[in-house]
């Protein structure tokens, strides 16, 4: 959508122009949607509270974020994507409903695969209201099914990428696609079945034996996908990935950003319990189950949390709507526990502030340079990229195993290590920033015999000739002997 916004302004406002119109415009076209559905979910279920819900959804950190101008990443389009087929759940159970909810599922997994396990639950919502024996929720099985297993042909056509065949379920690959793609093929075999399953126990041993025979196959590719990160290089593992914000399990995350991203989680978590054991529609149990899987997944990794903090919305508006009945202090507390933002504002204030990393101001001194292969840490690659014609070894892309390796193996090996390293990579200049590596650990700090701690000291090895005119950073020319060196195979 983007590129295409791009498209149609570029002959009214010229490139530039249309490029920044268009990293305004998706976010809050993507925030205006996320609002509109967020509405529709709530006035589903509790229709009074339907506008308290888009308040209390503009304020909902760290929700909002994912819509900020600027931010044109794939999960503000996950969270629409997800509230679709939340929506469809939500309607009179048929065929059209399943099927919508499972082209939006199929269109997340195509997107990114970090909602999977949101997506799977609310799968199973359906499955467990068609055992039980709702009306309409074989033909709802089945579209679901269908959806699902359309959605993904049509991206296996039309999106797959050169990584195709990457041996990994990071994103939208041929293992996601096959397991997916079973799992699409159960529901729709089962609700196509439905006249044949007349009772509970029927139903229950086709699903197993269904399911049984089609994830028999499956299991090393599950294997795989439950770890999508595994063919990360331990090393790159430990001291970046690990680091890495969104990345970063609910409780290992530093305290402030626990607090800032799990508080508006666990007070729609405890809303919608409420929400449940009060209102008898099956709605808010599917609402409370997203949120506890959110919850899940934040414990592994903190970006779960923006599914469930948008789904934990509907209730806490129909908790304001019961506060406000109670009077003026009950509605200011309801207020105060859902307001999203003030989260991060009390947790900055309950816990002292870490240290600031002073900055790197390196790019305009890169840019006067003919382009060149650049050894540097992790965080600068990719602004370098963007920003320059330079080549980079390292970048934040889990993919890019090799080069992140190497750059680590370079800066905490020896200089003689590192030597081999700058010549098998045929690297021009090494830069180095302030604050950089703060994520290793005291003892590697402290090694005297590495080549961070020797550029830091002051010291380069003879190979390393220094550059000049970079305010907030480091630079250091690679003698051209080594550049000269072949690369190994």
């Amino acid at each position: 959508m983007p590129a295409a916004i791009i498209t149609l302004l570029r002959p009214l406002i010229g490139t530039q122009a249309a490029e920044v119109a268009a990293v305004i415009a998706w976010p809050l076209m993507l925030f205006a949607v996320m609002l509109a559905l967020v509405a529709a979910i709530t006035r589903r279920l509790a229709p009074e509270a339907a506008r308290t819900a888009i308040v209390i959804a503009g304020i909902g950190y760290p929700v909002t974020t994912l819509f900020a101008p600027g931010r044109i990443d794939h999960h503000g389009l996950q969270i629409v994507l997800m509230l679709i087929a939340l929506r469809a759940l939500l309607a009179v159970p048929g065929w059209a409903s399943g099927a919508v909810a499972g082209a939006a599922m199929a269109t997340s997994l195509i997107v990114g695969m970090e909602l999977a396990p949101v997506l799977g639950l609310m799968a199973l919502s359906v499955w467990v209201a068609w055992w039980w024996g709702r009306g309409g929720t074989s033909g709802q099985l089945a579209g679901l099914g269908t959806g699902l297993a359309s959605g993904l042909a049509i991206g296996a056509a039309v999106f797959a990428t050169s990584g195709w065949n990457y041996a990994a379920c990071d994103s939208f690959t041929r293992q996601l696609w096959i397991i997916a793609q079973v799992g699409a093929a159960i529901p729709l075999v089962l609700g196509l079945a439905s006249p044949v399953l007349g009772s509970r126990s029927l139903r229950m041993a086709a699903s197993l034996g269904l399911g049984g025979m089609l994830a028999l196959p499956l299991l090393p590719f599950a294997q795989a996908c439950a770890s999508p990160y595994g063919a990360v290089d331990p090393l790159v593992s430990r001291l970046w990935l690990d680091h890495v914000g969104e990345a970063q399990s609910l409780f290992a995350a530093p305290l402030a950003t626990t607090l800032a991203y799990g508080g508006l989680l666990i007070a729609g978590i405890a809303a919608t319990a409420w929400q449940v054991a009060r209102a008898p529609h099956p709605g808010w149990a599917l609402l409370l189950a997203i949120t506890l899987a959110a919850l899940g997944v934040a414990c592994f990794e903190l970006r779960g949390v923006y599914a469930g903090v948008v789904a934990g919305v509907p209730a806490l508006a129909v908790v304001i709507g019961a506060a406000r009945a109670r009077g003026a202090l009950w509605l200011a507390g309801a207020w105060l526990g859902s307001a999203g933002m003030l989260y991060p504002i009390a947790a900055q204030a309950l816990v002292a502030d870490s240290p600031a990393t002073p900055g790197c101001d390196a790019q305009a001194a890169l840019a006067r340079l003919v382009p060149a292969t650049i050894m540097a840490p992790i965080d600068v690659g990719a602004y370098t990229v963007a920003q320059s014609r330079h080549r980079v070894i390292a970048a934040p892309y889990h993919r890019n195993n090799a080069g992140n390796a190497a750059m680590y193996h370079f800066f905490l090996g020896t200089p003689d290590s590192a030597r081999v390293i700058a010549g098998e990579w045929r690297v021009d200049y090494v830069l180095l920033c302030p604050g950089d590596f703060a994520e290793i650990d005291r003892a590697t700090a402290r090694n005297p015999h590495t080549v961070l701690a020797q550029l830091r000291a002051g010291h380069p090895p003879p190979w390393l000739i220094p550059v000049g005119g970079l305010p907030r950073a480091q630079l250091w020319r690679v003698a051209a002997r080594l550049r000269e060196a072949p690369r190994a195979d």
